[in-house]
């Protein structure tokens, strides 16, 4: 079977190739033809399409000779005996005789294959190419147009030139772009282009006749002569700035027409830092490494190398000093985006604490022959110095340690009911001792809160609800308070520096400050009428609330003073129920801070020394009024009749290019109305420009208004008063 497949696959490529032979030469002069009589443009055109035509014609032949043509060619033969079907048949389905004779013509078969293959025909293919030799032949060699009988000729004295004016048949612009834009070579049809600056062009123009001579017009003046070769006229330049241009000749095309040759420069690289996020970075203390990372941008591409300028201050003051040092980098991605990172190893910068590290990078891109730079911006990472860590440190240990004098209510109300529990085990009179303790930490916890209303001390002690409340002055309140100064710390000032006593009960000017209190670190290091100024700046509802909490702590300290636990829980819970209002509120405590305001020279006030004083008013800056010659201009074109000198206005539009806000449009419109000077079309377009190049007035103050009947008889009132 597999012999059979070979032998009907040769007979379809003999039947496709004859069809591309017989077709091949019919193409051939087609193109021929079109590239004789319309330009190589359409002859390109011609080919490909016939080409196209007689691989499509090839294919469909050889696909005629399906399954039906070799059944009917193997019949025709005799090899088969007239059951080529059974050989394309399902075995399953056949039976055993139609089995047999299958397997004996495939015997058949395999020992002698007919010949399927088409045979070559021989004088088809000869008369095909002969003609269509001769027809290519006789379309190259037949008298082109420009040297036929009315072709035009060199201007030789005494002779004349053919009448009616030149044609352009075809166009082509060639452009190479530089080598470091990666760009290939484009070819184009049109005139228009937009290339990258420093783009070669080549410009090819075939004309229906040959010109005496033909060159190409820029805007600006330059001419850049074509020159004729093998028919075609030719000219190269380099791309520099945007231009507009027109094919002239001699004598001229019967159609002109502007194309613009737009040029896009080169841009730098631009650099984005991704990390860090900000341009500014505060380090932790015992930073060691610091993270970049950088993304580099460029229309053609970046270099693959980068350099990392690092810039390191040490010292402060006046005795800074810069160490500078730069690292290559090596990008990863695209040559378009590149992607640079790096970690600084901040131990081998010699960072220190209260030192800056700056960082920048700087990409080149692969213009030629000079590369263009581009650089990020500056990160910087700033150090802590050990003073700036240490302000901190305490910032937040001072933010820990005040909101403790709102915990402490919970634990004499722990300590109360432990007493209560343990009541049966102790002795009568070591159960009032306990309890008395207990209130004296009441007394020196309401003490600490009545700071925050502007109680300095207790002054006179206030008796308890009942009589035999020990008091402030008895020895056992005293020695109280002396057993829990080490937990608690004294509950009143001391005698201070300023010289007057802010009162206490339990302890003396002689006893030592205890660490942690607040009273005693206001009467050493500060005026306690301070915490009473600042109780002003609570707000009435806080001030309440802490009122009916200091209410409360009076009314337990003096159930427990008095051996009665049971009886000053209640009013303990109620206290520290109003605690935990007063921790919720917004604000609970904020020292006053007074402006700092420089001092008043009094010397200077009312002296009437105006020296050194100038005026305020902001000086006027002279407007530089539009050019007279271009309103004029813009003027007359609205005059249909209006005269109107075109080389100076294109003069005017070169001057001013940088200026205006689209110098090609402006000098296509002036050379649109060149070309055609009676095109009303072409006047309006150029005023249009015209009107856009020229400078707006300034905005004017707007007049106010007229007044309505009311309000004109109040202006009249007014003026009435005397």
């Amino acid at each position: 079977m597999s012999t059979l497949q070979h032998a009907w696959q040769r007979a379809r490529r003999r039947r496709a190739l004859i069809t591309l032979l017989l077709g091949l030469p019919w193409a051939l002069a087609a193109t021929v033809l079109a590239l004789r009589l319309a330009g190589f443009d359409l002859a390109c055109v011609v080919g490909t399409v016939s080409l196209l035509a007689c691989a499509a014609l090839a294919t469909a032949r050889a696909r005629r000779l399906d399954r039906q043509w070799l059944q009917r060619q193997l019949d025709g033969s005799g090899a088969s005996e007239d059951s080529a079907d059974l050989l394309f048949a399902d075995t399953t389905a056949l039976n055993p005789l139609q089995q047999r004779q299958r397997t004996h013509v495939l015997a058949t078969l395999q020992r002698a294959m007919p010949e399927l293959r088409p045979r070559w025909p021989r004088t088809v293919l000869a008369v095909s190419w002969i003609a269509g030799l001769a027809i290519a032949l006789l379309a190259l060699g037949w008298p082109r147009p420009g040297n036929g009988p009315g072709a035009a000729v060199p201007v030789v004295p005494g002779t004349s030139l053919p009448a009616g004016p030149l044609r352009l048949q075809s166009s082509r612009l060639r452009i190479d772009a530089p080598a470091y834009t990666g760009q290939a070579t484009l070819t184009q049809n049109a005139l228009d282009a937009k290339v990258p600056a420093d783009s070669r062009l080549s410009w090819s123009l075939r004309f229906d006749r040959a010109p005496i001579r033909a060159w190409l017009q820029f805007h600006d003046g330059r001419r850049l002569p074509l020159r004729e070769q093998d028919g075609q006229w030719q000219a190269q330049d380099v791309a520099r700035a945007p231009v507009l241009y027109r094919v002239v000749s001699e004598p001229a095309l019967a159609e002109t027409r502007l194309h613009r040759l737009d040029v896009v420069a080169d841009r730098a690289p631009s650099v984005r830092v991704l990390e860090p996020a900000a341009s500014l970075v505060l380090g932790t203390p015992g930073q060691r490494q610091w993270a970049l990372r950088f993304e580099a941008n460029d229309d053609y591409g970046v270099a693959a190398q980068a350099t990392l300028s690092i810039t390191t201050t040490q010292g402060s003051g006046e005795n800074i000093t810069f160490l500078k040092r730069s690292v290559r980098l090596t990008g990863s991605g695209e040559p378009s985006a590149r992607r640079f990172a790096h970690t600084l190893d901040l131990a081998a910068l010699g960072a220190q604490p209260g030192n800056d590290v700056i960082a920048q990078l700087e990409v080149r891109d692969n213009h030629a022959p000079v590369a263009q730079v581009g650089r990020s911006s500056s990160v910087i990472l700033r150090l802590p110095s050990a003073e700036v860590a240490l302000g901190a440190e305490l910032e937040g240990r001072i933010k820990k340690t005040l909101p403790a004098y709102f915990r402490s209510q919970r634990q004499i109300i722990i300590d109360a009911e432990a007493l209560i529990r343990q009541q049966r085990s102790l002795g009568a009179e070591d159960f009032v001792k306990r309890s008395d303790a207990i209130g004296v930490d009441q007394r020196i916890l309401r003490l600490r809160y009545g700071q925050f209303l502007g109680e300095e001390s207790e002054g006179a002690p206030r008796p308890p609800p009942t009589s035999d409340l020990p008091t402030s002055d008895t020895p056992t309140a005293d020695r109280h308070d002396d057993d829990h100064d080490h937990d608690h710390g004294t509950d009143a000032g001391a005698h201070d520096e300023h010289g007057h006593d802010h009162g206490g009960s339990a302890g003396n000017a002689d006893t030592p400050p205890v660490f942690g209190s607040a009273t005693d670190v206001l009467s050493e290091y500060g005026h306690t009428h301070d915490h009473a100024e600042a109780a002003t700046l609570l707000d009435p509802q806080t001030r309440a609330t802490l009122k009916a909490a200091l209410d409360q702590m009076w009314s337990a300290e003096g159930e427990l003073r008095q051996g009665r636990p049971q009886q000053a829980l209640p009013f303990a819970y109620k206290a520290l129920g109003f605690i935990k209002q007063v921790q919720q509120a917004e604000r609970i405590y904020l020292a006053r801070v007074g402006p700092e305001l420089p001092p008043i020279d009094e010397s200077r006030r009312l002296g009437g020394d105006r020296a050194g004083l100038a005026s305020r008013e902001l000086p006027l800056a002279a407007r530089t009024p539009p050019d007279p010659d271009i309103v004029e201009a813009w003027q007359r074109l609205g005059d249909d009749a209006g005269a109107l000198d075109l080389d100076a206005l294109a003069g005017w539009q070169q001057r001013n290019a940088a200026y205006l806000p689209d110098a090609l449009d402006l000098a296509a419109a002036i050379e649109q109305l060149r070309i055609e000077p009676g095109c009303g079309n072409c006047r309006q377009r150029l005023r249009a420009q015209l009107w856009r190049a020229l400078q707006r007035p300034l905005p004017q103050v707007m007049r106010r208004s007229a007044a309505d009947a009311m309000g004109q008889r109040y202006l009249d009132a007014l003026e009435a008063q005397p």
